[in-house]
């Protein structure tokens, strides 16, 4: 009991979490999902708005988050990714729902476990950065297998790196004398190629580029918000935090337009044909007093849409 205590207090900090839960419209009675639980900040706020017939279904594929469970019968926790939500919504015979929260952001617990490898920090990890240990491979892997162009691919376009060829290159001229295991190995692979100002912003692109491939963040993003206009009831909401543009961009377009292109289509009558209507007209960010208390929030965005009625 005494470590769940412990981490629990130090696993997340919530990010937004008022703004989160006004997006949500929370009703005492609803159906609520929690596809990113953590450390269960979010969760147990919107348990906290749910009457005793409300129900919260919470997903996370990451097993550490397992030790941040509340003890309460309102609570179903599904330890799988999210890619499949209409599916284990069906299973637990909870659809339609009321509101669904996404908050998309690698946790500051999985940023502060070495071991994990998610962060640059500390050079003794091993190169994993899989969010579920039993699937997939680990970024080291990647690294060591990946063509070329395979890896330059994935680090112009997820990291947004304007030397991804050159990176890519010095990668895979390093790992024919020397495999990549750990972030030091990584670090050395990359060294002439890390501008010696702004380093920190440099690994961070890096970083993210190599986990959003391993992890498959941009198709399972996909995924659940087509998924999430089908589970969600009319006038359901749909509450979802980003961190990079990337996913922003297509949470942005899938509320605005119904589709990733951000290209609206219309009926033979001139009626727009998409399945939600965008709540918020800007993204939502975190105030100058939340951003003082955890400077993690300061690349969150959020957004908030409506399912339209099915009329």
């Amino acid at each position: 009991m005494e470590r769940r205590l412990i981490v629990q207090s130090k696993y997340h900090s919530p990010v937004m979490l008022q703004e989160c839960l006004d997006g949500l419209n929370i009703h005492p009675d609803g159906t609520y999902v929690d596809v990113t639980f953590g450390g269960g900040g979010h969760s147990r706020a919107i348990l906290s708005r749910l009457s005793a017939k409300g129900k919260l279904i919470a997903f996370d594929q990451d097993s550490d988050a397992k030790a941040n469970l509340p003890e309460d019968p309102r609570l179903i926790f599904i330890d799988q990714n999210f890619e499949f939500l209409e599916n284990h919504l069906a299973f637990q015979e909870c659809l339609p729902v009321d509101g669904i929260l996404a908050d998309l952001g690698v946790s500051s617990h999985q940023f502060d476990e070495g071991s994990r490898g998610f962060s640059f920090r500390f050079d003794d990890a091993e190169l994993d950065m899989r969010m579920d240990f039993n699937s997939g491979k680990p970024v080291s892997a990647l690294l060591n297998s990946y063509s070329e162009k395979e890896i330059s691919d994935i680090l112009y376009y997820y990291g947004e790196l304007k030397n991804s060829r050159s990176l890519a290159a010095s990668i895979v001229a390093y790992r024919t004398a020397n495999p990549i295991k750990t972030v030091a190995d990584f670090k050395e692979a990359i060294r002439r190629q890390t501008p010696k100002l702004h380093e920190y912003k440099f690994y961070a692109q890096v970083f993210q580029a190599l986990r959003i491939e391993v992890n498959r963040e941009m198709d399972v993003l996909k995924a659940f918000l087509e998924q999430s206009a089908k589970v969600l009831k009319p006038g359901g909401r749909l509450v979802v935090m980003s961190y990079h543009s990337l996913e922003d961009r297509l949470v942005k377009n899938f509320m605005a337009s119904g589709n990733f292109e951000g290209e609206l289509e219309k009926d033979f009558f001139g009626n727009s044909i998409r399945p939600l209507d965008p709540i918020t007209r800007k993204v939502v960010t975190a105030t100058d007093a939340e951003l003082t208390q955890n400077p993690r929030s300061r690349s969150a965005k959020l957004r908030i849409a409506e399912r339209r009625s099915l009329g």
